[in-house]
């Protein structure tokens, strides 16, 4: 730029790249499909035409059915990192954030749903949740080296009840309020949270 130029303009933030909003379009209109009809009922034709796009797209994202099935079905907890959490108060803090995020909207229910039916979850949303919730046993355990052990326990808590709530729908359970849920399983959690040992 010579010293007359004018300056370049402010070209903003970067836009998202075409490759990104197709994914994103393919695993929405994925995660409704297999929701409303199933695993084997949905069909990459059928997903292809709900997210607008050529069903070949989807199987150069994707690769398969089955690829897709595994990526709509990776839930994104949200989980906080609980910066402002109170030890004592944790296991509390974890357990309704976990139902508010499970209730927020329908598809973390929905592929719960799906993917027990398929046959093809495979421990998948157990370890989903180990690695998502994970960060957060770390910021309260007292021993790291047991933060994977107590991150598979919480989750066994969390799992638990995500299937006897949304996917059996057990109804002593889907009863059950929000205040109460967190009275019984948010002392387990707590303990497992930060209690020294077993």
């Amino acid at each position: 730029m010579t010293e007359n130029s004018p300056p370049a303009a402010d070209a903003g933030p970067p836009r998202p790249r075409r490759s990104d909003a197709t994914r994103a379009a393919i695993l929405t209109a994925a995660i409704a499909r297999f929701a409303a009809d199933g695993y084997e009922r949905a069909t990459i034709r059928a997903i292809a035409r709900d997210a607008g796009i050529d069903p070949a797209m989807v199987m150069r994202y994707y690769g398969s059915k089955e690829g897709l099935f595994r990526a709509a079905s990776e839930i994104d907890l949200r989980i906080p990192d609980f910066a402002g959490v109170r030890p004592e108060e944790a296991g509390e803090a974890l357990v309704r954030h976990f139902l508010q995020r499970w209730e927020a909207d329908d598809s973390p229910a929905a592929m719960l749903r799906v993917a027990a039916a398929s046959g093809l979850d495979e421990g998948r949303q157990q370890a989903m949740l180990e690695r998502q919730v994970g960060p957060a046993v770390g910021r309260f355990c007292p021993v790291p080296a047991e933060v994977p052990r107590r991150t598979a326990l919480i989750a066994s808590q969390l799992v638990g009840m995500a299937v006897l709530r949304y996917l059996l729908l057990v109804p002593t359970v889907t009863a059950m309020s929000h205040d109460e849920i967190v009275a019984w399983l948010a002392p387990t959690v707590q303990r497992y949270l930060t209690a020294d040992g077993p």
